[in-house]
């Protein structure tokens, strides 16, 4: 298969009759499987921090969060490769059965009394491994189960919206009336159902979702991999604007955020701000279902504009409505952007190296935010928390003007989509 960057052309949108339908027995199935783990997911984080937070303070929160996201980074790479080497949907249910075990050890250790914290930083590194297992998948599955990756990846992303919304509150109240290990028993049977919704997925004949070569060693293929990857101009260059958001923008913005937010409103507005993000999340994930621009990219860099509202809301003290205001319009703006180029990795990247190609942007795309979320803390000695926001807000704009200065970024096509199977 070619490295090009040969771009396909665009169609002009089919009449909503004319489209072949979304909700096939592949798709809905494929969508429980995500529905239900993207729960699961949403609500660890408030799981760790209360069950952990409780029992060994905020650094042993940091260690295992960080053992997690470690593991992932160091590991994601080589998902890719067995993705693409073994099928993404076997290396998916794999990683969903090893987190049914994970979780359900922690189960069993916090129902039984106090878990010695070896036992939760190891468990999260093999979490965190298989994770970096299971993510490259998720992108090369989406055009197996679903003819319009656009369509399907906004009922994915509103899925993913509202899982955040839900997941934390329902990890708290848990929390609060049970105890953690009802979490993480609960969480254990997401990632069960995940199992079984992809094991019943029955790919069209001809699917890429089997071995695609024999005897090519494990560094070829990675080297493969990234020579698709650095190919396509388009491609490297978010990444690179990405690690750079991730570091000034995505990473820092929660630390520094909840720090302000806090100080002058209380707990209970930054908790709803995070609520009003979801909801943007949600109408973003909507609005990516009707709008199909001929220039993806382009499009989600327009939105992404509006992003830069969120970290300016914070940092220039508005009141209550403002600031919900802003999540709302950066919630968007990230859920719209994150469809468009989805579907544009998706439908512009051959489908036997797609996984491989995946596992490169997302290690870019994590490493950024975990070093941000690091250097956030030793960045407050310097300046001010709303200082701090608003180089986040300065450098989301400048981003958004890098994103059009690149052509090949600016002037990628939609690719067309096929008639039907």
């Amino acid at each position: 298969m070619t490295t090009s960057q040969t771009q396909a052309p665009a169609t002009e949108p089919r009449p909503a009759a004319a489209r072949p339908p979304l909700w096939d027995r592949r798709f809905t199935l494929y969508f429980a499987a995500r529905a239900v783990s993207l729960l699961g997911d949403a609500m660890m984080p408030v799981a760790a921090a209360l069950a952990v937070g409780a029992l060994y303070g905020v650094s042993g929160v940091g260690l295992v969060l960080g053992v997690w996201t470690g593991t992932f980074v160091l590991l994601v790479l080589f998902g890719g490769v067995f993705a693409d080497r073994f099928g993404a949907r076997r290396m998916m249910v794999g990683a969903d059965l090893v987190r049914v075990l994970t979780q359900g050890v922690l189960a069993v250790a916090f129902f039984t009394g106090k878990p010695p914290f070896w036992l939760l930083v190891s468990m999260a590194a093999v979490a965190g491994a298989a994770v970096a297992m299971f993510l490259p998948g998720v992108n090369g599955m989406v055009p197996l189960v679903a003819r319009e990756p656009q369509r399907a990846n906004a009922t994915l992303k509103v899925a993913d919206a509202l899982a955040h919304l839900l997941g934390p509150a329902l990890a708290g109240l848990l929390i609060a009336v049970t105890s953690a290990g009802t979490v993480y028993a609960i969480d254990a049977g997401t990632f069960l159902l995940s199992a079984l919704c992809l094991a019943l997925v029955r790919l069209a004949p001809g699917a890429a979702d089997s071995p695609v070569r024999t005897g090519s060693s494990l560094r070829r293929e990675l080297r493969q991999g990234w020579r698709e990857f650095r190919a396509r101009t388009w491609m490297w260059a978010v990444i690179l604007i990405w690690v750079v958001y991730g570091v000034l923008v995505f990473g820092p913005l929660v630390p520094l955020s909840s720090a302000l937010v806090g100080e002058r409103l209380g707990p209970n507005a930054y908790g709803l701000a995070v609520s009003f993000l979801g909801v943007g999340t949600v109408l973003g994930g909507l609005l990516a279902l009707r709008v199909r621009p001929a220039r993806p990219l382009a499009a989600g860099a327009v939105a992404m504009a509006l992003y830069t509202l969120l970290p300016v809301s914070v940092a220039v003290g508005s009141g209550l409505p403002v600031l919900l205001v802003g999540h709302v319009l950066g919630g968007g703006a990230m859920a719209f952007w994150s469809v468009m180029w989805a579907t544009s990795v998706q439908t512009h990247t051959p489908p036997e190296v797609l996984n491989r190609v995946s596992a490169y942007e997302l290690a870019g795309s994590v490493s950024g935010i975990a070093v941000g979320q690091i250097l956030a803390g030793p960045a407050t000695g310097l300046a001010s928390p709303a200082r701090l926001l608003t180089v986040s807000a300065g450098v989301c704009l400048a981003g958004c003007v890098a994103l059009f200065a690149v052509p090949a970024i600016r002037t990628l096509r939609r690719a067309a989509v096929p008639d039907g199977e």
